[in-house]
């Protein structure tokens, strides 16, 4: 007989097998944070940004430098002289996501890209915590388990905020809030910060403050009878009559007036657009192709627009180091102008807010000759990155008809395998890396073997007093033949129908 003491029955055997499963669960998932917080094997473990001589005199990384916020530095003024010197605290942050689906690295690799972000955004990460369910609780989206685990965790570390790695309903946000006892913002809140500090031109600031406006309208949030008293006339705020109708409370008027914002940054980002598209329509009528440069954050587009143009556009080792698009002119090989246009990062569950305030800026992809979609090869998860641009490139109009050339970027630090792997996977790719200068010439021969070339074949002398017209057909056409004669510069060669009229009209022979 067995003795019952000793020999546990089938139902104790269940209960020690899902203390261990729980406890193997909470052991990989601590493991994946120590990983995150060490930030071992990505791109930015690599240290400082790295510049090559392409990236010029980089003067705006010292603009952006002088207002980075540093850790430990305290609050408290032992002399007046130091105002002008001091900079502002680290707001430190705890981080907290659940794993639904997929393996542990995807897991990791998705809680290491919010404590990246985190750190851009300006911000200290000292923990996190990850939880393994199949569905966010609809409550408080981690459990009231873990949600109590995450307050004393904020408790012992002094955080100031929690960051969770989703999109959180306000309803969930506010629940969170108040287990934690602090500020409490999710992923897209995140990115949105990350806009607003980097956006510098005019048009990128108004696209950012409406993508802003739009996250937060439905999450406005009272406290006590200041978001529900009414009143009219004078008492609304010193506005006057008008302003606010009797029965209408104060987070009505706050609705109201995002609104009215909202649609004014929408009739002045209308108003910018046109600008674009006549720069477009220029372009088009001079028939000089576009290539535009698209990708995931921090893969390098804007080193390799400044290692082909020398554009000298910030560089830095952060996500979302340049928002604004910058567009300059470029030659093949063969002697024939194109342009090149740097557009806004992308990132996993990139905020649909910021997609449709940039949609204008976007609009450079489909309207181009080619994508060069730019991918960090180093990466550990670069498939997902390729997955992810591409899911926000199919909501462009246009996009479907522009072919694709993937460069494989960051060739020098990245894993052999994983290139080959990629380059198996996406057969049209080319191997560079902007930083050495590597693949760089091959890359410029496939550009210039996929952009459109001129049809029409001319054999013309145009008089010397036509000067421009040969400079023309220099950087816009296919030069076969020229010579200089007495009466012009004899030329046949391949131009577009436009030119080959002008140069007709022009030849004296």
């Amino acid at each position: 007989m067995t003795d019952p003491t000793t020999d546990p029955t089938p139902g104790d055997l269940d209960d020690h097998d899902g203390v261990d499963r729980q406890r193997d669960a909470r052991e990989l998932a601590d493991a994946v944070v120590a990983r995150v917080l060490a930030r071992a094997g990505t791109a930015l473990d690599l240290g400082g940004t790295r510049l090559s001589e392409s990236d010029g005199d980089q003067l705006d990384r010292a603009d952006r430098a002088a207002l980075r916020r540093v850790a430990g530095l305290s609050t408290e003024l032992d002399d007046v002289t130091e105002v002008e010197y001091r900079q502002l605290r680290l707001e430190k942050v705890v981080l907290a996501g659940i794993w639904t689906k997929g393996t542990a690295e995807d897991a990791e690799v998705s809680l290491r890209e919010l404590a990246a972000l985190a750190e851009t955004a300006g911000s200290q990460v000292l923990d996190g915590v990850l939880q393994r369910r199949q569905n966010p609780d609809p409550g408080t989206y981690l459990g009231s388990g873990k949600a109590a685990e995450l307050a004393e965790i904020v408790q012992a570390t002094g955080a100031d905020t929690v960051i969770i790695d989703a999109d959180l309903a306000p309803s969930q946000r506010r629940a969170l809030e108040d287990i934690v006892r602090i500020k409490v913002i999710d992923r897209t809140a995140l990115i949105l910060d990350i806009f607003a500090q980097h956006a510098k031109s005019r048009e990128g600031k108004a696209q950012v403050e409406l993508a802003q406006l739009e996250y937060l309208l439905p999450r406005l949030r009272g406290w006590g009878e200041s978001m529900s008293r009414q009143a009219g006339g004078r008492v609304a705020a010193g506005a006057g009559i008008g302003s606010r109708g009797p029965g209408e409370t104060k987070i009505e008027l706050d609705r109201r007036r995002i609104r009215t914002r909202m649609s004014k940054l929408r009739r002045e980002i209308a108003a910018m657009t046109p600008a674009r598209a006549t720069q477009r329509s220029s372009r088009r009528r001079r028939h000089v192709p576009s290539v535009a440069i698209a990708g995931y954050t921090n893969a390098g587009k804007s080193s390799l627009l400044n290692r082909l143009t020398g554009a000298g556009v910030l560089v830095e080792n952060a996500l979302f180091a340049t928002l604004d698009p910058t567009v300059r002119r470029a030659q093949t090989p063969d002697g024939r102008d194109y342009t090149l246009a740097d557009t806004v990062g992308f990132v996993r569950s990139l905020p649909t807010q910021l997609v449709e305030a940039f949609r204008s800026t976007l609009e450079e992809v489909g309207e181009s000759d080619l994508l060069l979609h730019v991918v960090d090869v180093s990466h550990p998860d670069p498939e997902g990155q390729i997955a992810a641009v591409r899911a926000v490139l199919a909501e462009i109009e246009g996009v479907d008809d522009v072919p694709e050339l993937i460069v494989l970027n960051k060739a020098d630090v990245a894993d052999p395998e994983v290139v080959d792997r990629l380059r198996r996977r996406e057969p049209r790719s080319v191997v560079v890396s902007a930083y050495t200068g590597a693949g760089i010439d091959d890359l410029r021969e496939r550009v210039a073997a996929q952009l459109p070339r001129p049809e029409e074949l001319v054999e013309v002398v145009v008089p010397y007093g036509r000067g421009d017209l040969v400079s023309r057909v220099h950087s816009e056409g296919e030069i076969h033949t020229e010579r200089h004669l007495e009466a012009g510069t004899a030329l046949r060669a391949l131009v577009d129908p436009d030119l080959a009229a002008e140069l007709r009209s022009a030849s004296v022979a």
